[in-house]
């Protein structure tokens, strides 16, 4: 570890705030954790007070959110990992997504969703096609015995989230929102939708969804985690978990099997190598030696955020852009550069991210992962593509067809120095909201990220990682290897968005964790499914953005919607971040975990 590290606070000169912010820093020696429910980070403190260190605290915090925001996240959805160890220095991957079925042929799927030859189309959010073996159980699984202390159990760890769901929780504000929000999807997904609401004699058929500050119980998935701290991840994908995920698939005509969960099982999570840039513009390189940003590679999304990051400094170095300063932070040409350099990166990404698994690459080549984040590359794009006077057209592979997702980030710290950054999600809110009987979860909407259209990299193919949305993000000092930061913003393709936006308004702005977390985000194209299309050259603007960077960015051509308050066209769009810096005091050279938590969400940073 370095004997000292620059501040999380900006200058005391500095002005504290140009934006109204409801929360300050965290700060901890021993170890924290920051994530969207109180109740579930309660569950990582108690695993790190008995021993655990992050690992092992992280998949109780994913336990415990499952229980209490299952509209966002759960058993039945996917997830992934960065660890930094911190006796060694490196960081680690894990891919714990799952894949399509071995019948899920294109020929099939699209025959069963009426499409003609020729007729290009989406796999719908809420169809039985869009369901792909879960990941997350087995990547819980993996991720303790992967990275954990070796110290507790998968039940220890596990019992915390199991007691909520057996005793019950009040319902927090955002999670009462969107559960109600979705009665009518769960009651229409199928048969056993009881599961997932509240019991409630006075409602017409008995059951309703909570309000916020309503008791709820989810025993049959208190149930499941039992069966997962028990019998491991066979538990999960064979008996009888794994027989009613089929059961409910098939009565909606579904072509998932058993065979495909064996398979998962058999398979595992997959260890992977992260990618990374190194970032040394806007002066960071000069002040603190520079930053390595760490991101998941495909089948994941985290290569935008790369690729953005490494257009940004080409741009500075051919001198398309300035090297910023804190007063730049979110004006108009600041922002331009972040806009452009993300559309630039998806242009690219909605075509080259796929799963690059050997037996899915026989028909399109590997993903050129390397390529796409190499400094030639970057810099011709940078070059040909960007102008600073005014906005673009889209570059040649148009922008991603966007949807709307739903997701929870948490990051863990423990008083070792050790930190991961973790993400599940069930893609689409309550994912298809299909619950397989007597399990209390719903199966994700994953396979909705596949393209339909042979032709594409991301094509449906048997056994086969969709494009995925959710990424962890971690970075490292260029210096010495020390850990900078663990982070993370949730929301589909507002990911690799918030991860620029909010990393660089540390680096470049100057401000605290919870200040870059709380600072108005821009989010390019359709962020949500019903909001805009295949090629929308919006920029949504978040409430709060200073009227002169919104004038300014229309004067430069951009098509300007600014959003407030919340659902899907609204504050909504722009995720919920979580952020853990570390740093060392300057005079006793005791090492401090600094946190904040997205005030969009419920949750906060909690000390251990």
């Amino acid at each position: 570890m370095p004997l000292t590290t620059p501040s999380v606070y900006p200058p005391p000169s500095a002005e504290f705030m140009k934006w109204p912010s409801r929360r300050s820093v965290v700060h901890s020696t021993k170890g924290i954790v920051a994530c969207t429910q109180p109740l579930a980070a309660k569950c990582g403190i108690d695993i790190l007070n008995a021993g655990g260190n992050a690992a092992d605290a992280a998949v109780a915090v994913a336990a415990g959110l499952n229980m209490t925001e299952p509209c966002s996240t759960g058993i039945g959805g996917d997830m992934f990992c960065l660890y930094y160890d911190a006796k060694t220095g490196t960081v680690s991957a894990l891919n714990g997504s799952g894949r399509s079925g071995a019948k899920c042929t294109l020929e099939r799927i699209r025959k069963d969703l009426g499409l003609a030859d020729g007729e290009s189309g989406t796999i719908p959010m809420s169809s039985v096609h869009a369901v792909t073996v879960p990941g997350a159980a087995a990547g819980w699984v993996d991720t303790v015995e992967r990275f954990g202390s070796g110290k507790l159990s998968l039940a220890q760890i596990l019992a915390p989230a199991i007691e909520l769901g057996e005793k019950g929780f009040p319902v927090s504000e955002d999670a009462a929102f969107f559960w109600q929000r979705s009665e009518q999807i769960l009651r229409k997904a199928s048969p056993n939708f009881a599961e997932m609401l509240k019991q409630d004699p006075s409602a017409p058929d008995g059951v309703r969804a909570p309000r916020a500050g309503d008791i709820m119980k989810l025993p049959n998935l208190a149930r499941t985690f039992r069966t997962l701290a028990a019998e491991g991840k066979k538990g999960f994908y064979t008996g009888r978990i794994a027989e009613e995920i089929i059961r409910v698939v098939r009565d909606r005509g579904g072509h998932l099997e058993l065979e495909d969960l064996q398979h998962h099982l058999e398979q595992g999570s997959e260890p992977v190598d992260p990618i990374s840039l190194k970032f040394r513009g806007q002066g960071t390189g000069a002040s603190t030696g520079g930053i390595e940003l760490w991101e998941h590679p495909p089948n994941g999304q985290g290569i935008i955020a790369l690729m953005a990051l490494g257009i940004l400094q080409e741009l500075e170095a051919q001198g398309k852009i300035p090297t910023f300063t804190p007063a730049d932070h979110n004006t108009a040409p600041y922002l331009h550069a972040i806009i452009e350099s993300l559309r630039i990166a998806f242009a690219d990404a909605n075509w080259f991210v796929t799963d690059p698994s050997p037996s899915t690459t026989t028909t399109h080549p590997p993903v050129p992962t390397a390529a796409l984040i190499s400094q030639p590359y970057l810099a011709a794009r940078a070059a040909a593509l960007f102008d600073p006077h005014r906005a673009s057209p889209l570059p040649a592979h148009g922008s991603p067809a966007l949807r709307a997702s739903d997701t929870v980030y948490l990051c863990v710290a423990d008083g070792a120095g050790n930190a991961i950054s973790f993400i599940n999600s069930n893609y689409g809110g309550f994912g298809t909201a299909m619950v397989p009987r007597g399990c209390g979860f719903t199966l994700q909407n994953r396979g909705a990220g596949f393209a339909l259209d042979a032709a594409h990299p991301n094509a449906l193919a048997p056994r086969k990682r969709p494009y995925h949305t959710i990424i962890p993000a971690l970075a490292t000092n260029l210096r010495d290897g020390s850990l900078h930061s663990v982070f993370g913003v949730m929301g589909g393709y507002m990911q690799p968005q918030g991860h620029v936006q909010v990393l660089l308004g540390q680096l470049v702005g100057g401000l605290s964790p919870q200040q870059a977390l709380d600072a108005p985000r821009v989010c390019i194209g359709a962020g949500m499914a019903d909001v805009g299309a295949v090629g929308d050259l919006t920029v949504y603007v978040e409430e709060g953005m200073p009227e002169e960077t919104v004038r300014g960015l229309r004067e430069l051509g951009h098509r300007v919607e600014v959003l407030s308050g919340w659902g899907p066209k609204g504050r909504q769009m722009f995720g919920r971040g979580q952020v853990i810096r570390w740093t060392v005091d300057e005079v006793d050279g005791t090492g401090v975990w600094s946190a904040g938590s997205d005030m969009r969400g419920d949750g906060a940073a909690y000390p251990a």
